[in-house]
């Protein structure tokens, strides 16, 4: 899932499901990237932003093919961050974007805790739960009913005005594309995801 906790490789999995830019109303934003030692497990950790905040989040600005109208953001304040930085006050801050809760894991170095819990979890991290935290099925589970109340308000809106801009983490935005396309989130789970950059997603 990228969240600090396994080495991802690029794949292009996510690509078929994706809308033409101007057609989007939706698009999903990674936050920008963060002050983390490599091979740190933060999922549910608020941690610091790098010191390339100001110009990252000016980039994301500049990429989007649209001003949002709505902005729905993760509570962590790597996402509240860039949120507040388009300058708009329509913002919802809803903990069902939040990162994988990896409990007892949280903050750690992966090779801190390497024990036949976390190997099973890496063999099978959607029915497998980190000692206090959450499986990827639960995950999963609340970002397809966040979707599903984004894609409603899309699909109530007369007038074709609204555009939703979503501020999240990688595991949130590979569930995401999952749903998208009716497949699994394992096929997601190799699936880049690059800070600050803006994906056209409905």
């Amino acid at each position: 899932m990228n969240t600090g906790c396994i080495k991802n490789k690029t794949t292009q999995t996510g690509m078929s499901v994706l809308p033409s830019r101007s057609a989007s109303r939706v698009v999903l934003i990674r936050h920008t990237r963060v002050d983390v030692a490599p091979g740190v497990c933060y999922g549910r950790t608020d941690v610091p932003l790098a010191s390339t905040f100001a110009g990252e989040a000016t980039a994301a600005l500049s990429l989007m093919p649209w001003p949002p109208s709505e902005i729905w953001t993760s509570p962590a304040s790597r996402c509240t961050r860039l949120a507040e930085h388009f300058g708009i006050s329509n913002i919802r801050v809803d903990p069902r974007l939040l990162e994988l809760d990896f409990g007892e894991w949280e903050n750690r170095a992966w090779e801190s805790f390497r024990s036949p819990r976390s190997e099973a979890w890496a063999l099978d991290p959607m029915r497998v739960r980190p000692p206090g935290g959450e499986t990827g099925e639960e995950l999963h589970a609340r970002v397809g009913a966040a979707r599903d109340e984004i894609l409603s308000r899309i699909a109530a809106d007369e007038n074709g005005a609204l555009r939703i801009a979503i501020i999240t983490h990688a595991g949130v935005i590979r569930s995401w594309l999952a749903h998208a396309s009716g497949r699994g989130l394992m096929d997601f789970f190799g699936e880049t995801v690059p800070h600050g950059s803006p994906l056209a997603v409905a």
